[in-house]
Formats: structure tokens, C-alpha cells, sequence
């Protein structure tokens, strides 16, 4: 006879679950102060050095001042990624499919998703995939 796990294996408590929501929306609000103060460096960033500027080039601050506007473009492409990936665990959490790997249909173990409360596969899934 096979071995059948019940519904109940399969989905966590919603005690669990409000304790992985509370983390998220910590996440999310640290998240999103952290890309708000990206934005707001790039925004100083592209405003500094355009008045007068014309004849005071220096090409290596300026290939400087290029670069390290480039990083924090990337910085905050990534924080913005990392916020969505936040935001559909929550969805996840809410239609009840959160915590269960999207490769294996097992539970991920709460140690990983405390650790990676957006992830969708376990430690496992995930290795195999690579």
C-alpha cells in the first residue's frame, strides 16, 4: 500500500505561516527603505556637476562618477527584484502554496525559508537545477 500524506503534511500551520508573513513584511519594509535610499543617491548623483561643468572635465572623476552610477543602477535593479520576490511570497503565503518546493511538492524547511523567506525550492531542487 502506498505511503499517502495528507493535506495537512503538506502545507504549514497558519501559525507558521504568520510567522513567515511577519518576517517578509519586515523584509519588505527594510527592503524597500534601502531602494528608496538608492534612488535617492542616483537622483544626487545625476543632478551633481551639470551646472558649469563644461570647463572643469576631469575624465577620471567623471569616468568615476559613471561607474558608480552604473553600480548603484545594478544595486537597485537587484532590490527591486528581491521586493518582488518578497511580495509573491506573500501572495504564496495568502492562496496557501507557500513553503512548498515548486520542483518536489515537499515542504521547505523552515530553517531555509527564515533564511530565504521568498524562496520557491528546496536545498535539494534547487542543486539539482544548477
Amino acid at each position: 500500500m502506498a505511503n499517502v500524506q495528507s493535506n495537512s503534511e503538506l502545507r504549514y500551520s497558519k501559525e507558521d505561516l504568520q510567522e513567515f508573513e511577519t518576517l517578509i513584511l519586515k523584509k519588505i519594509n527594510r527592503a524597500q527603505n534601502e531602494l528608496n535610499f538608492i534612488k535617492e543617491t542616483l537622483g544626487k548623483a545625476n543632478h551633481a556637476g551639470t551646472e558649469n561643468s563644461i570647463g572643469n572635465i576631469k575624465p577620471l572623476e567623471d569616468s568615476a562618477d559613471v561607474q558608480e552610477k552604473e553600480n548603484l543602477q545594478e544595486l537597485a535593479v537587484r532590490q527591486q527584484k528581491f521586493l518582488n520576490n518578497l511580495n509573491k511570497a506573500l501572495i504564496r503565503i495568502k492562496n496557501g502554496t507557500y513553503g512548498v518546493c515548486t520542483s518536489t511538492g515537499k515542504l521547505i524547511p523552515k530553517d531555509r525559508l527564515r533564511a530565504v523567506p521568498h524562496t520557491t525550492q528546496t536545498i535539494e531542487a534547487k542543486l539539482k537545477r544548477a
